[in-house]
């Protein structure tokens, strides 16, 4: 059985027709079809539509009435679509990172996209730990690790590195770690948790893992933590794009890279249910597109 919107459409189309059979050639479909359709509506309105005659048919004063009205209906339908998909990149975007990512790069990427689509407002929620994106409304998760929720879509985009480094002003002062042991020995920085307070401990090769014993720095922002390197205070063990361009440019070094830790996946993730709206479509490729471009974020080269 057709819907109403069909019936509409199909009587809208009839009227303005000669026959059945140039109506049903006009939509696509068969003069059956057309037939059965406009019989279902008169029974359904209890009114004759059309004088039929064996070579044509003619709209009823009534017909004509509701054609006039099933055309504006029509028209209305039309423009709701067709104003929609001028506002696909107008609406408000929910999207949550780590804070460091957050700062040094998606505000970056987001920029040109505003800049084309002035409609677009983005809210962003700065975290460290997995969002829980379908609690918090949000449209666009961004972590480093596995997302194994399943009520998640997740695409790895890149591959992160987990870097020991240290700047060469400091290198200068105490002799180059060749073991983890050697390591343990030195000043070193160490990132706390912002949500439980607890250390991030130091990642090595072969799932390793350990806590500086009396640690030359503690903070709870990785940004900071990168200073304090920089400085030359402390070793420090940071992701590749937040060591970058400081590598590139010799204010730091990479140091003990046979010791380093298998590369983490970047994660864009959001929910599995429902339907992606166009604007939340269009950031999401946005983002995928420059988060796997390793011209523009800093990618694992294992």
């Amino acid at each position: 059985m057709l819907n109403r919107m069909e019936l509409i459409r199909i009587f809208s189309v009839a009227a303005q027709s000669t026959t059945f059979r140039d109506a049903a050639t006009r939509l696509g479909t068969s003069p059956q079809t057309v037939t059965r359709a406009i019989k279902e509506l008169e029974r359904t309105l209890g009114e004759l539509l059309f004088h039929r005659s064996t070579r044509q048919v003619h709209v009823t004063a009534f017909g004509a009435k509701l054609a006039l009205q099933a055309r504006e209906t029509l028209e209305r339908v039309d423009q709701l679509f067709i104003a929609n998909s001028k506002q696909e990149a107008k609406g408000v975007v929910g999207i949550t990172a780590p804070h460091a990512i957050g700062k040094l790069y998606l505000i970056e990427f987001l920029k040109p996209l505003m800049r084309e689509n002035p409609g677009l407002s983005i809210d962003l929620s700065l975290d460290d730990q997995l969002t829980d994106a379908v609690a918090n409304k949000i449209d666009i998760g961004i972590r480093v690790g596995a997302v194994r929720d399943r009520r998640y879509i997740a695409r790895t985009v890149a591959h992160v590195d987990l870097k020991i480094v240290a700047a060469p002003s400091l290198l200068d002062t105490v002799q180059c770690p060749g073991s983890i042991e050697d390591l343990k020995r030195l000043p070193l920085s160490m990132l706390i948790d912002r949500k439980n307070g607890r250390p991030w401990p130091w990642v090595l090769a072969e799932g390793q893992t350990f806590l500086p014993a009396s640690p030359a720095f503690t903070c709870d922002d990785p940004e900071t933590e990168r200073e304090i390197v920089l400085a030359g205070i402390a070793f420090g063990q940071m992701p590749g794009y937040l060591a970058e361009p400081y590598l590139s440019e010799g204010r730091l070094v990479e140091l003990m890279q046979h010791d380093a830790p298998p590369p983490s996946e970047l994660i864009m993730y959001r929910p599995q249910s429902g339907p992606v709206a166009p604007r939340v479509r269009l950031v999401y490729d946005h983002l995928v597109n420059c988060f796997s471009d390793p011209r523009v974020f800093a990618q694992s080269a294992r």
